[in-house]
């Protein structure tokens, strides 16, 4: 079965009349409206970007959010490829003229992409996160388009400017920056969408307003997040071994200024320096923290470069292909002048964040 743009919108839509509330957003420079069928995912989400979200602005970006069951188009979604070190099914893809539409496996939620309004259709409540990230991949789309290139690293900014922290897949970033931000000269810039672009002389960095996600195994041995979970499956955490305790996935929200304090978010810096995370968990050797040369050491390179995904759409209006393949030569450019540190052998997050202090952001 075929499906055309209008058809597709009117069955996302569902007849549902929107409610009055509406969120708005002020990103950097960007405005976004939301609206939906929904006063309490409006609600919801308004606490979730409460260090962004204003009582005016004139909308840039707009986005639809119906609350309805998993909708069914009748159509045959064509799984998105996953990146390397990535297996399973995530998300699936149909594209229209001018749009595309996106499944999400797991959860049957269905996003329609296009310039103008988007629309997420599904358990939204449920699966607010998935809204949230929807709304992100709007700003990301409007700050791709305007130069600024994507990395898959945490950013984290003092007096001196941010600092980026990349790493391959379970490398423990997100896990690093909230060691850090337990002091309070740092500040938050995002978790693990870092956006960049050389601007004259200087290296800019901007952040997305999404929260760090973490797993079980950072929660239980951080005593600032032990609110996030009972003390009851704290222990029973605790007793697993380390191995399993390190791979389960369970992804838990930190509402960063409830729990580190206020004004501790900040939306764009400099860019003064970046971490790439090449250590092991079972490394013998002591860390080693190297300053490098990213032009000689390609490899690294990969941790840092991200895919734009399949929500991202070409000013000219054609979507990204999940077989497009990343350069490298704009990310060198924009990091030429940008001190880069390698951090190998073992894993010790404590040892890291005073190098980190010490070395890197003082």
């Amino acid at each position: 079965m075929k499906i055309d743009l209008a058809s597709a919108t009117d069955m996302l839509l569902a007849g549902q009349p929107l409610c009055d509330d509406e969120l708005l957003l002020q990103l950097d420079g960007c405005g976004l409206r939301l609206r939906s069928n929904s006063a309490a995912l409006v609600e919801k989400l308004r606490g979730y970007f409460a260090h962004v979200a204003v009582d005016q602005a004139s909308p840039d970006l707009e986005v639809v959010a119906i609350e309805q069951a998993p909708p069914d188009l009748g159509i045959e979604f064509v799984d998105w490829k996953r990146e390397p070190g990535k297996s399973g099914r995530k998300d699936s893809y149909y594209d229209l003229d001018g749009a595309r539409l996106v499944r999400k496996v797991r959860t049957g939620m269905v996003f329609l992409q296009r310039e103008g309004t988007c629309i997420a259709a599904g358990p939204c409540l449920q699966y607010d996160n998935q809204v949230i990230n929807f709304i992100n991949a709007q700003y990301m789309n409007w700050l791709q388009n305007r130069g600024w290139l994507i990395c898959h690293a945490a950013g984290l900014v003092t007096d001196r400017g941010a600092f980026g922290i990349a790493g391959f897949s379970g490398g423990g970033k997100s896990t690093l920056m909230l060691h850090l931000m337990e002091h309070d000269e740092v500040a938050y810039l995002t978790n693990d969408r870092l956006f960049i672009k050389r601007e004259g002389e200087v290296t800019n960095a901007v952040g997305i307003p999404k929260l760090p996600r973490v797993n079980p195994g950072t929660i239980v041995h951080n005593p600032r997040l032990h609110s996030l979970i009972s003390a009851e499956e704290r222990e029973r955490l605790l007793g697993l071994p380390q191995e399993e305790l390190w791979h389960l996935e369970d992804k838990y929200d930190v509402l960063m200024e409830p729990v580190y304090g206020a004004g501790r978010i900040v939306t764009s810096a400099p860019l003064s320096g970046f971490l790439i995370l090449n250590w092991q968990r079972d490394a013998e050797e002591e860390i080693t923290l190297s300053r490098i040369d990213i032009g000689e050491r390609r490899e690294l390179l990969q941790a840092l470069m991200k895919s734009p995904g399949p929500f991202y759409q070409y000013p000219d209006g054609r979507f990204f292909d999940d077989t497009t393949a990343l350069d490298e030569a704009p990310y060198l450019d924009v990091l030429s002048g940008v001190a880069i540190y390698e951090a190998s052998g073992r894993i010790d997050f404590g040892q890291m964040t005073g190098l980190c202090l010490s070395e890197i952001m003082e």
